[in-house]
């Protein structure tokens, strides 16, 4: 039994398909659209908020699921279109309950990093539950992919990684070429892929969140909160429990390279069980953990530290606290 995804282990085979519905091709559309119509002024910042229960996040559970909107308007769009660089913001939440149990500027807009791929891959393993790929099914690199900077597990244009090797590079690595990958073979373009993402922020509950890109690489149109962050981070370890289970992996082999997982706390605070790191210069350190102990479990997610150790520091304080 594969010890990540709770499945049989099997050599890489298949090719991807590369079948879009209309309900694809709409989001091509309507991704041009939702950015063109969307505000530009500037969020509020709010101040740190301590209490046990206080307010909750989105009930993820139990929230809607539309696979297209049928209009750019039921996509929402995000109020205030700018983000603040570099701007702390921190969030500490329940797992079970999505009870609130501490928030600093938990809804000011920031910029997500690589706290995006938290959603590629929630779609990717959308597309597992559903069976459109298997994690055998052999996902087609493109030229564009191969050429993304860094972080990356390079890739080459013209050959196929598969999706249990997709969801390791993006899960332990950060992988930015996988992102772009996994973007084109789930829909016609990444830009396409991205409106899909924002469509599915806004089932959940993500309220302030644009996705422009799938890997978190610098754009001032790509925007998030604490809040949505811990949102989404809720919605992975509820709706995919088991395939989330590769974000405890510490490290991954691909082509010959071990890669190590950009999760400084793995194995290093009691309980710690994922679930992504994120870094550009636009953003500054960003981290959503989840952690258990005693029954319990709880999201923290810290945006904008002012360095890696800091923001490591931030996080483990967090969750020692309210654990």
């Amino acid at each position: 039994m594969d010890p990540v995804f709770g499945q049989q282990s099997s050599d890489d085979t298949g090719r991807a398909g590369s079948r879009l519905g209309l309900r694809t091709r709409a989001v091509a559309v309507l991704a041009g659209a939702l950015l063109a119509l969307a505000a530009c002024q500037t969020a509020p910042q709010g101040g740190a908020v301590d209490s046990r229960t206080p307010t909750t996040v989105a009930a993820v559970e139990t929230a809607p699921l539309p696979e297209m909107p049928g209009q750019v308007a039921e996509l929402g769009l995000v109020p205030g279109g700018q983000a603040t660089p570099r701007a702390h913001a921190a969030i500490v939440v329940d797992a079970a309950s999505g009870a609130v149990l501490y928030e600093e500027a938990a809804d000011g807009l920031r910029y997500p990093a690589s706290l995006t791929k938290m959603m590629t891959l929630y779609l990717l393993f959308d597309a597992l539950d559903n069976g459109r790929l298997s994690l055998d099914t052999a996902l087609r690199v493109s030229q564009d992919a191969a050429r993304q900077p860094p972080a990356k597990i390079g890739v080459k244009a013209g050959t196929t990684i598969s999706a249990r090797q997709a969801v390791q590079a993006l899960a332990v690595k950060s992988a930015n070429d996988v992102a772009v990958v996994v973007a084109e073979n789930l829909a016609v373009s990444e830009s396409a892929f991205a409106a899909q993402m924002t469509a599915k922020a806004r089932s959940l509950g993500m309220r302030r969140t644009r996705f422009v890109n799938a890997s978190g690489l610098p754009d001032p149109r790509q925007v998030t909160t604490a809040r949505d962050m811990a949102i989404l981070a809720r919605a992975l370890k509820s709706r995919h429990s088991a395939r989330a289970r590769a974000f405890t992996a510490r490290s991954f082999t691909y082509n010959g390279r071990t890669f190590e997982a950009t999760n400084n706390l793995l194995g290093r605070v009691a309980g710690v069980d994922g679930i992504k790191t994120g870094y550009i210069s636009l953003s500054g350190y960003n981290l959503a953990a989840s952690a258990g102990r005693g029954g319990k479990r709880v999201i923290a997610v810290v945006i904008g530290g002012e360095s890696e150790r800091a923001r490591d520091k931030e996080v483990t304080t967090l969750l020692e606290r309210y654990l």
